[in-house]
């Protein structure tokens, strides 16, 4: 028989009166029998969690920084838009812990996978527009809700290709600038602006443009660098480690401006790339 159930198919009488059901997933085991398992691998899916949350708190400080606004409190909304724009690059941070520790430990899976992308969709993709939205493009009328849809968009449809691509693409590179370097890009010019008390509708083209800029690019075929090939397990030369604790000096002597600088310096490296390998591809006889 081809198929062995890891766990017995009849739920107790207790189990069987729970309003949730259990979730069973199938796969394979090392012979390449079919099996099926039941239950969620805690560890990963924690993180995961956390991500979501991170997107989901993003979301209630930048409402309530645009209550503020409307109140006249400037001070308490620019408070809460720095809160908002944090919270995204926590996610950021959790969002690439998820998936190593789900490698590290070997707790990969298809329902973790599933729920990885939708909660990148809300950190990476709701989180940021509704935070644009709220900070300058809100004042542009329906050619700012429509900028930041295009963002949405953008963000949902750049996982969808990830995930029908992940068998298949080239680990060394992402296709499309990744929904979090976007996101990225988007928080980090709220915080950056908002931290010197600027008000985004004093500048709600420069950020149309931008968070257009960045949801185009997550569609795109440019190719992005993804970094996946560095061996973060293995021995490095010592001079290493003064360079991780260099670059966290630099990053946290001012967060802001480093971070946004660091995420349009990535954003913009992709279409140089582009442009210098057709201008390459001209020049060759």
């Amino acid at each position: 028989m081809s198929e062995r159930p890891e766990e017995p198919n009849q739920a107790s009488d207790a189990e069987s009166m729970l309003p949730i059901d259990e979730h069973v997933e199938e796969g394979h085991d090392a012979e390449g029998r079919k099996v099926r398992h039941r239950g969620i691998y805690l560890l990963p899916n924690l993180f995961t969690t956390a991500n979501l949350f991170a997107g989901f708190y993003s979301i209630i400080n930048s409402m309530s920084a645009q209550s503020a606004l409307a109140a006249g409190d400037a001070a308490s909304a620019s408070k809460y838009f720095g809160f908002a724009a944090i919270a995204i690059f926590v996610a950021m941070v959790l969002d690439g812990l998820d998936g190593r520790v789900a490698r590290m430990t070997n707790t990969q899976s298809a329902f973790g996978a599933e729920y990885d992308s939708l909660s990148d969709m809300v950190a990476f993709g709701v989180a940021p527009a509704l935070l644009a939205f709220a900070w300058a493009l809100g004042d542009m009328g329906k050619v700012g809700w429509m900028v930041a849809f295009i963002y949405v968009a953008g963000a949902a449809l750049r996982l969808a290709r990830f995930n029908t691509q992940v068998g298949t693409a080239d680990k060394r590179y992402f296709i499309g600038l990744a929904s979090p370097a976007a996101a990225g890009v988007v928080a980090g010019i709220v915080w950056a602006f908002s931290d010197y008390g600027i008000q985004g509708s004093k500048m709600s083209f420069l950020v149309a443009l931008m968070v257009a800029a960045a949801g185009m690019l997550m569609v795109s075929n440019i190719k992005y660098n993804s970094f996946k090939e560095l061996d973060l397990k293995g021995r490095v030369p010592f001079v290493a480690i003064l360079v991780v604790v260099l670059v966290f000096a630099v990053v946290f002597s001012d967060p802001p401006r480093i971070l946004l600088l660091a995420f349009l310096v990535y954003a913009a490296s992709g279409p140089v790339q582009y442009l210098l390998h057709l201008r390459r591809d001209k020049t060759l006889p």
